[in-house]
């Protein structure tokens, strides 16, 4: 997926950055264009902040003027994406206005030092073409977990429901998703300009957002899978590159185009690259944190709730700990409290819905990052730790290119809570998104912290859960549940024990298919470079 990520990071090795996002050298390095703009290249993209107010012709002249050609202004919240292929642009107009990620990743030798990979699983190899049509919705364990069948029987959502699915592209061919998604609302983000065209939001080598969106809305039609929410509308907005990065003027670009287009929530599963955690003290990244704060909170305001997943580090969020993810073998930083300088971006934004994830046993899987004050509730994400006692997959069963797929990660378990968000969305039409969140968090069934959190039986606590039986730092305010979500006053259940853990040796987190082999590696935050049928 686009998102989580769990340390160490698979070596997946050095890949070329697309040449349309770096370009190539202008001129040599020592020679000047008019004005004493260098061009050495390579052609760089830029976040620019300004100051609120600033019109677009203004914005288009300093950016100018700083040596740099603007691709777009989002003058609702005085921000610009920019190119230029002179190193000093972010000086010129100013380190504290300008940043670009995409340098973070550019080496001397032109190629960049590391890929994202995704949550480990394995994809289905059929052709569209040929998708099977057994129905196999009696392998969705997580779906019983939330009790998505019983509320379908209220209801499957309403087409009004517009959910935004930020991410590598949704499969447009798909019999199951067919019915739901709309590619009048579908875009592509990868210049930080939105493209309409087909072709921009469309998946190209990663299976993840197409997951992704079978978990939120796949059609309940007795084939295949279906959805937490088969009846509302879903948009790719694609924020996932062939390289697996997820820039934050992407980002921007998707969180612009929900809050102008009328979604009422987004999906997730991700953090903006190039570091999880964005520290709003370090130079540039404060323009980061910046551009992400102001998209959010514009679309916020203009009715769209937004969900996210938490890493898939195992991390506490709210203690100091280590960014192993640093471009460039960059030395390591200390990560703060939640709260002070350094974040995941956009999971610990200021008005979002910040998601951790549950195997099958509804104990906090072992990559799931947490924290008390970090986590809003948690949802099925799959954990090989915790096989389900049928025998079914520990990973989730859904959508992908050409057929269907599991994998495990928090990316998985973020839109089960966007579908349940939509099922509220549509029985309580209206609603703001914090009138939404607090229906989510009322809906939730409080899940109490594990007395006994030894996942390998050494002795060690594996993580240590803070907190109290109705909000916690695994689960916090609990585990959402669709049924709860669409009778209207159901009141928070009482609060569950956890489940015993499957204890065993170092896991595999891998998943499998009828019709491919299984895949073994680490399970970090980004998209699944693993295209359906390889």
């Amino acid at each position: 997926m686009p998102l989580l990520r769990r340390a160490p990071l698979a070596a997946l090795g050095a890949a070329l950055l697309v040449a349309a996002c770096l370009g190539a050298p202008v001129a040599g390095a020592d020679e000047q264009a008019p004005g004493g703009c260098v061009q050495p290249g390579p052609t760089l993209r830029y976040l620019v902040v300004f100051d609120k107010g600033t019109t677009e012709p203004d914005a288009d002249a300093q950016i100018a003027a700083a040596c740099g050609t603007a691709t777009v202004y989002y003058a609702q919240i005085a921000v610009a994406v920019a190119t230029s292929p002179d190193p000093g642009f972010g000086d010129k107009i100013g380190p504290d206005r300008a940043y670009s990620a995409q340098g973070e990743t550019w080496t001397s030798n032109g190629r960049a030092t590391r890929k994202k990979a995704d949550e480990t699983g394995a994809a289905a190899s059929t052709s569209t073409e040929s998708v099977p049509t057994t129905d196999r919705s009696g392998e969705q364990w997580d779906m019983r977990m939330i009790d998505a069948a019983q509320a379908h029987q209220i209801t499957e959502g309403d087409p009004r429901v517009v959910v935004g699915v930020l991410d590598s592209g949704i499969d447009p061919r798909h019999p199951d998703l067919k019915p739901a998604l709309d590619p009048q609302l579908s875009v592509g983000c990868l210049s930080g300009k939105p493209d309409p065209s087909v072709a921009a939001w469309a998946p190209t080598t990663s299976p993840h957002g197409t997951h992704v969106a079978g978990i939120i809305a796949a059609a309940d039609d007795g084939k295949g899978v279906t959805g937490v929410a088969p009846g509302v509308r879903i948009a790719s907005v694609k924020v996932v590159d062939d390289d697996g990065y997820i820039y934050p003027e992407y980002a921007v670009c998707g969180f612009m185009w929900a809050a102008t287009h009328g979604f009422t929530v987004t999906n997730n599963s991700y953090y903006v690259d190039p570091w999880e955690y964005t520290c709003a003290n370090q130079p540039g990244q404060r323009v980061v944190t910046e551009a992400m704060k102001r998209a959010v909170d514009y679309a916020t305001a203009q009715g769209v709730l937004t969900v996210a997943a938490v890493t898939n580090s195992a991390a506490d969020l709210t203690q100091p700990g280590t960014d192993t993810h640093s471009p460039d073998n960059a030395p390591n930083r200390t990560v703060r409290s939640v709260g002070s300088d350094c974040s995941v971006l956009p999971a610990q934004e200021h008005n979002v819905v910040a998601v951790s994830s549950v195997g099958a046993r509804q104990v906090k899987a072992s990559y799931s990052s947490y924290g008390l004050g970090a986590v809003d509730v948690t949802a099925p994400g799959g954990d090989s730790r915790q096989q389900p006692s049928n025998g079914d997959n520990a990973c989730v069963l859904s959508t992908v290119p050409g057929g269907y797929g599991t994998f495990c990660g928090a990316s998985m378990a973020a839109p089960h809570v966007t579908g349940v968000a939509a099922l509220l969305a549509s029985t309580h039409p209206g609603d703001t998104p914090a009138q939404l969140t607090k229906l989510l968090n009322q809906q939730a069934k409080p899940v109490q912290c594990p007395s006994d959190y030894d996942l390998n039986d050494t002795g060690v606590q594996d993580a240590y859960c803070s907190g109290y039986a109705s909000y916690n730092g695994f689960y916090g305010h609990g585990m959402v549940n669709a049924l709860a979500a669409v009778a209207s006053g159901t009141a928070p259940q009482t609060p569950v024990a956890d489940a015993p853990v499957s204890n065993g040796s170092t896991p595999t987190d891998s998943g499998s298919s009828a019709t491919t082999s299984s895949r073994t590696k680490p399970q970090p935050v980004g998209p699944e470079q693993l295209a359906a049928g390889q």
